[in-house]
C-alpha cells in the first residue's frame, strides 16, 4: 500500500491487493477500508475510480475509464468516472465501462458488462448488464 499512497492513490485500512493488479495512474485512486482488488485486475485509471469501503472486484475484473469517439475523424479520447459503491461487489472477469456506477452492496455477475448506472441492492448479469434480482443479505447466525 505504500507504493500505492507514494504515487497519490488514497487507499483506506485494510485493503487487500492480490498479485498482478494494473494500476496506470495510481493517482486517480481512492480506494475504502476494506476492499479487495482480487488477482490480474486490471484499473485504467484516466479518469477517477472511487472503490468504496467493503467492495470487491474480483479475479480478472477490469475498470475503464476511457474510450475513443469513433464518430470522429480525429478519434478523440473521451473519460468518464467510474464508481463502485460500499459494499459493491464486480464478479470474476467483469468489465465496468466509463461512467459505470455500481451501487452500494449491488452486485454485477461474472464476464457481465455495466456501462450505466445501477440501483443498491441489485443484482445485474449480461452483456450489456441488466437487473436480473434483487440482492438479500441474510442475518448471521
Amino acid at each position: 500500500m505504500a507504493l500505492l499512497r507514494a504515487f497519490g492513490a488514497k487507499v483506506g485500512k485494510g485493503v487487500v491487493v492480490k498479485p498482478r493488479v494494473n494500476i496506470k495512474y495510481p493517482w486517480n485512486l481512492t480506494v475504502g477500508d476494506d476492499s479487495w482488488l482480487g488477482e490480474g485486475v486490471w484499473l485504467d485509471t484516466l479518469a477517477p475510480v472511487r472503490i468504496g469501503s467493503n467492495a470487491c472486484l474480483s479475479q480478472g475484473a477490469m475498470v475503464e475509464t476511457g474510450n475513443h469517439d469513433w464518430s470522429r475523424p480525429t478519434f478523440d479520447l473521451q473519460v468518464k468516472e467510474v464508481v463502485l459503491e460500499d459494499g459493491a461487489w464486480a464478479a470474476v472477469r467483469s468489465l465496468l465501462l466509463p461512467g459505470a456506477r455500481l451501487a452500494s452492496h449491488a452486485v454485477l455477475g461474472a464476464g457481465s458488462v455495466l456501462s450505466g448506472d445501477t440501483e443498491p441492492y441489485g443484482i445485474y448479469a449480461g452483456v450489456p448488464a441488466v437487473k436480473v434480482k434483487e440482492r438479500v443479505v441474510r442475518a448471521e447466525g
